[in-house]
């Protein structure tokens, strides 16, 4: 490709909404532009690197036996309510009318199609396992579509599901797109983690997701620091930590005026933050949950939504407390209304639960109550583990400390079950004649995703540094004068040599000075960089850059081209 047939329209200033690195270098150096709140265009630089890793999953994926089929994104909103998630799913999901009034939605996800597709066909023990995948657009309405590729409300996606006998070949069926995943993230380049995971709003009952570490990964990840065990924080069990034994003391209302926060009030009290009990109340499908946690301690809302049931989970309402005898800011189970567990529920974190003569709100505006020991003084309430973890943790496999570090979420394997099998009405004859529900398991790759995590753990203040599997071209050829005929004709002679217009490199043959065509290499990020200066002619030598290491060797033109695949070869090899 010559760089003046290139159509990457590059941007001096970043504009002011791209935060991250990823969004940030991915319009500066012409690969996507903004249509609109999420939604973006590919130029041929960014469609490249979305093509190379789909080229990659795809491989993967035909490596394991799986097939490949294309499903429409638009669903009927019938199978949606044979399954029950037409209205779980939530505002995410979008919905739409034909001009029959007939009800649809854009494919978040396809496991209802996927099921009723095969329900009527796949009918006998014989034809399994087979699992059956696709490539595809996906859709969900963000409520803050932000970071470019990293949440936008249209994505590249792929996804696969898997249909056993019986719960062994599940299982199998599982390790195998494990394993699959793990190859296609390494070819990709990415440093990884697979995590335990929740499996949300798809379900099943285990699951793992792919974690590109990353600073600006939304999502945290705890790591044990001796043994292999890592899961996503919100799936993450923390230990019940116990505290010194105090002889208990009688509960005294204190006015604690303009301590409405935690912080306010252990200052206030001068007492430590973990003598206070933290609460924090949540609205589950109308019923209102009252949390209650150590005051140095966050709640874990997916805990909650487990523990409790329902679909969706929004911050209570100042009214929807007061019903209960709640005083925002002020909260306890303290002299409020009993629990039902229909309308009102109270979950107590255990470590809550231990501590002696605390500090808690009293439901009266100004005041709380100290001398509080939840194990004496909390009544009717559910005591569960609801906190997430923190630095200082341990490990709830071995004891040893954790680490608390952050992910992109890159992909996720689940094992769903007969969960919508049962629902669906999806069943085969086993080898007796009886009518059983598939096993099945799903499994995605975020492809869109995975392209702005490479950048996220791949750049440096000039620009991207590509893995070399997934570089939009592997190599550019860098003429210094466009005027230097013997330049031009050296450039032109060592880029023919790397396969020229039909292969993966870049001849940077436009007439602007050598600084912006080094900058332009270094921000677009070329794996290797072949550089073609005023000397080259005279000592018969060229100059070869490696973007990532940054490694320089000055090489006879000759054995250039050669040079330069070798290099290619080692950084593929080491999956950089």
């Amino acid at each position: 490709m010559l760089a003046s047939k290139l159509y990457s329209p590059t941007l001096r200033e970043i504009p002011a909404e791209a935060e991250i690195a990823s969004h940030q270098y991915m319009l500066k150096a012409g690969m996507i532009r903004k249509n609109g709140g999420g939604l973006y265009s590919f130029l041929p630089l960014g469609r490249r690197v979305v093509l190379k890793v789909e080229n990659i999953v795809r491989e993967e994926m035909n490596a394991t036996g799986a097939q490949e089929i294309m499903m429409p994104i638009m669903q009927p909103a019938e199978i949606w309510h044979e399954s029950g998630r037409w209205d779980a799913y939530g505002p995410e999901m979008f919905k739409l009318e034909d001009r029959h009034d007939n009800h649809y939605c854009l494919g978040p996800t396809h496991e209802e199609l996927i099921t009723t597709l095969v329900r009527n066909e796949l009918r006998s023990y014989k034809q399994m396992p087979v699992t059956l995948w696709q490539m595809q657009n996906k859709y969900r309405d963000e409520i803050r579509p932000r970071f470019g590729l990293m949440r936008s409300r249209e994505f590249v996606m792929k996804d696969a599901y898997s249909f056993d006998i019986d719960e062994e070949g599940l299982h199998q069926s599982y390790q195998t797109m494990y394993d699959a995943y793990d190859r296609v993230f390494t070819r990709c380049g990415l440093t990884y983690k697979p995590v335990e995971a929740d499996s949300g709003q798809i379900g099943g009952s285990h699951t793992h997701e792919f974690m590109a570490l990353a600073a600006a990964g939304e999502a945290e990840v705890v790591s044990c620091s001796a043994c292999e065990y890592a899961a996503d924080i919100e799936k993450a069990e923390p230990q019940t930590l116990e505290m010194p034994a105090e002889p208990a003391q009688p509960v005294e209302l204190i006015a604690t005026p303009n301590c409405a926060t935690i912080e306010d009030l252990a200052k206030f009290m001068n007492i430590p933050v973990e003598k206070t009990i933290k609460a924090v109340a949540f609205d589950i499908d109308g019923k209102v949950v009252l949390c209650m946690v150590r005051g140095d301690h966050e709640v874990n809302d997916v805990a909650v939504q487990n523990l409790v049931g329902g679909n969706q989970v929004n911050p209570a309402t100042e009214e929807q407390l007061k019903a209960h005898g709640l005083q925002p800011g002020y909260m306890s189970p303290m002299d409020a209304d009993a629990p039902d567990n229909k309308s009102f529920y109270v979950i107590v974190d255990p470590t809550a639960m231990n501590v002696p003569n605390g500090v808690t709100g009293a439901n009266k505006h100004g005041y709380h109550y100290t001398n509080v020991n939840p194990k004496r003084d909390f009544k009717q309430v559910t005591i569960a583990t609801i906190r997430l973890m923190k630095d200082g943790d341990v490990c709830p496999h071995c004891g040893a400390p954790i680490e608390i570090m952050r992910g992109i979420e890159v992909g996720q394997v689940f094992e769903l079950g007969t969960k919508y099998s049962e629902s669906l009405n999806g069943t085969f004859l086993d080898k007796d004649g009886k009518a059983k529900p598939y096993y099945m398991g799903c499994y995605g790759i975020g492809v869109t995703r995975t392209v702005a995590a490479a950048i996220e753990q791949f750049h440096d203040d000039h620009g991207i540094m590509w893995p070399v599997a997934i570089a939009p071209y592997e190599a550019v050829v860098v003429p210094v004068s466009s005027k230097d005929e013997d330049q031009i004709r050296i450039a032109t002679a060592i880029y023919d040599s790397l396969g020229g217009v039909r292969g993966d490199v870049v001849l940077d043959d436009r007439k602007e000075r050598a600084g912006v065509k080094f900058n332009d290499a270094d921000l677009i990020g070329y794996p290797v960089r072949v550089t073609v200066g005023k000397k080259s002619a005279a000592d018969h030598t060229v100059e070869i850059k490696v973007r990532r290491t940054g490694a320089e060797e000055v090489v006879d033109i000759d054995a250039a081209a050669a040079r330069v695949k070798e290099i290619l070869n080692e950084l593929l090899s080491n999956n950089m």
